[in-house]
């Protein structure tokens, strides 16, 4: 059994980083290669690519899904919009000093509110009403940055907190491995061989939530909604046959491939929901490779690493980032695991 003390780590808070670098492909890479650990740089992927490869990323789009306003007594109210319902009703999560009443109103801005349909808990169903609902969310909604970024958002995240590729809308968290591609670099990979292949999972507030129960197995996942294009499907399916490698750009693409393939190894396409929960134990069914950023501690995120390339290992390779400096979380830097080539054929290469 795992407890969550056997996930938990020191992080010093300087780095935790606040905001992004200049260039998005400038961020530092930790390569895991075997029993190494390889300082590099995004930018050199390049070393790593092996013609044939699929790179899996998450075209879903951010949206501002923090919505700021008051009740008609003055108190301050926050919503997180998670899921549309329908005729602009919305799931959301709901914040303000004093509980929410259904059928109150909520004055967002001039000619936008949200009415109170529902309330469970923290989730609430809220009406939006404007002239063009779709229009006022981009308007007057902030983009949601995690909670661990103390700063309101600027309108440097607009685009930063969004990958280059991003396309349907739906996450109120960013896939943020995919923040370091560039079309550039993507473009550079694909010379070598590499095929980019794209699936959809909107990210849910889930992702940052803590770990409530210490024995980790007794977890339950929240639920996110993906979808799996017959094409992605049928070009994954066959490079896994021929045996080429399957490298997920981000947790959420481990988290939808592995919902959707089956037994005999084979990914089904279309829509669904999952709530899959990855921990050590877990064989990984399609898999091979994944390219993420440093996680919180005590976090289902830290605990899919470690089912690649165990505890103890991902506590070292942890514990040595911190060591050397490495940023943290969704605007830092980034890991490379397991092996995709060896160090050995990296440097070869290079002489």
């Amino acid at each position: 059994m795992f407890t969550l003390a056997d996930f938990d780590f020191e992080l010093p808070a300087a780095q935790v980083a606040i905001r992004p670098l200049a260039e998005r492909d400038a961020s530092r890479m930790l390569v895991v290669d075997g029993p190494r650990i390889v300082d590099q740089h995004i930018y050199d992927l390049l070393a790593w690519v092996r013609a044939g490869d699929i790179w899996v990323i998450n075209d879903t789009k951010v949206i501002p899904a923090r919505l700021l306003g008051s009740k008609v007594t003055g108190g301050k109210v926050e919503l997180l919009l998670l899921e549309p319902l329908g005729e602009h009703r919305w799931l959301a999560w709901a914040k303000s000093n004093k509980p929410l009443k259904v059928y109150e109103t909520i004055a967002i801005a001039e000619n936008f509110t949200a009415r109170v349909v529902s309330k469970e808990g923290k989730d609430v169903v809220v009406q939006l009403v404007a002239e063009d609902v779709a229009s006022a969310i981009q308007i007057h909604g902030h983009m949601p940055l995690p909670p661990y970024i103390e700063r309101p958002d600027c309108e440097e995240d607009q685009q930063r907190y969004q990958t280059v590729f991003a396309q349907h809308e739906g996450a109120v968290a960013a896939p943020t491995a995919g923040l370091h591609l560039t079309q550039s670099l993507m473009g550079k990979m694909q010379n070598l061989g590499a095929t980019f292949v794209s699936v959809t999972l909107h990210v849910g507030p889930g992702t940052f939530q803590p770990v409530q129960v210490d024995d980790v197995s007794k977890h339950v996942m929240h639920e996110e909604r993906y979808v799996i294009s017959a094409h992605a499907a049928k070009t994954i399916n066959a490079a896994n046959e021929q045996g080429h490698r399957i490298v997920a750009v981000g947790t959420t693409c481990v988290r939808t491939l592995e919902s959707a393939t089956d037994r005999e190894g084979v990914l089904h396409a279309g829509a669904g929901r999952t709530d899959i929960f990855i921990y050590p134990g877990y064989q990984m069914r399609m898999v091979d490779a994944l390219l993420t950023n440093f996680h919180l501690p005590r976090s289902t995120l830290l605990m899919l690493v470690a089912a690649m390339i165990g505890r103890e290992r991902v506590l070292d390779v942890y514990h040595f980032a911190i060591a050397q400096g490495y940023r943290f979380y969704s605007y830092g830097d980034a890991m490379l695991i397991p092996l995709i080539r060896s160090i050995e054929e990296v440097e070869a290469e290079s002489l």
